[in-house]
């Protein structure tokens, strides 16, 4: 037979209850109702000012066919299959130099984060300016070494990995993250590797690198999600072009929902982004219990 719960509990649920209501009444406006109603709106037909209209399996048929919804992805995939293991490698070495006996060391920290708390739009503009055909400090590097001036941002062979360079820019937060990791490696396994006569690389390949792997898996899952959410960059610095090489999925559905104002549309493009994505995290999921070392 159930307890009935006494007076003291009940006041103890009313309070637990009481000081989560805000971050509650957040997630359910904020969050659970637009999934719920975006998820509607994938079988309507609405432009934002009339009713909106039934149409079935419409929409999700469009973006399942649509040569530009093909392509918004593809240009997607190419960031994300390139972009994040080079902003992983990167984060993972330039966190194991600043952990080890270095000057200035906590300036050098200081400067590979500063990035992450510059606004993501000011970041665009003054890539945009980095780019520039004629003025832009990477072709201006270039003629030193006698290299003809790139169009980067205006060739659509070179756009995206123009955004991919750009994005190793924001690695600061993927380092910081590996750096706490490394400090937490015990001395003793790598003395003890040293005594056994492992190099530094033999101890990083051996021991650092297994050991690393819960937060590599962590880093490698939040810069997938990241990167098939690109979308104020390429905005603002291409809108899409040229010839929508740097189309990507997230700016194909701002598009579509509040320029082209097809409002089911772009619900039903939100939701194949996020089954792609929910897709992708669980891969990464069940195939790190093959190279993940959880320490018991």
């Amino acid at each position: 037979m159930l307890r009935r719960p006494s007076r003291a509990e009940l006041r103890q649920w009313l309070d637990g209850y009481l000081f989560a209501l805000p971050f509650l009444i957040g997630f359910i406006v904020f969050f659970l109702f637009p999934m719920v109603y975006s998820a509607w709106l994938a079988f309507q037909k609405w432009d934002l000012i009339g009713s909106p209209e039934f149409v079935g399996l419409k929409n999700i048929t469009r973006a399942l066919s649509d040569e530009l919804a093909t392509k918004s992805l593809y240009n997607s995939a190419y960031y994300t299959v390139i972009a994040v293991p080079l902003q992983l490698i990167l984060a993972f070495l330039i966190a194991l130099a600043l952990t080890q006996n270095i000057k200035f060391k906590a300036l050098y920290r200081a400067g590979f984060y500063m990035p992450i708390i510059i606004p993501v739009v000011a970041t665009a503009v003054v890539w945009q300016r980095v780019f520039h055909p004629d003025s832009g400090i990477i072709n201006n590097l270039l003629a030193i070494f006698g290299v003809p001036a790139q169009r980067w941002l205006s060739d659509p062979d070179m756009s995206k990995p123009a955004f991919i360079f750009m994005s190793l820019w924001s690695i600061g937060r993927m380092m910081v993250i590996f750096i706490a990791g490394l400090g937490n490696i015990p001395t003793s396994l790598l003395e003890a590797a040293s005594i056994d006569g492992a190099g530094k690389l033999r101890q990083t390949l051996s021991i650092t690198v297994p050991l690393m792997t819960p937060l590599i898996l962590y880093n490698s899952i939040i810069a997938l999600i990241n990167s098939f959410q690109t979308w104020v960059p390429a905005d603002i610095m291409t809108e899409g072009g040229p010839e929508n090489s740097t189309l990507f999925v997230v700016l194909n559905i701002y598009r579509q929902g509040f320029k082209f104002f097809n409002m089911g549309y772009a619900s039903a493009l939100a939701w194949e982004l996020f089954a792609i994505v929910m897709g992708l995290t669980l891969v990464q999921f069940i195939s790190s219990r093959k190279w993940v070392y959880y320490e018991q």
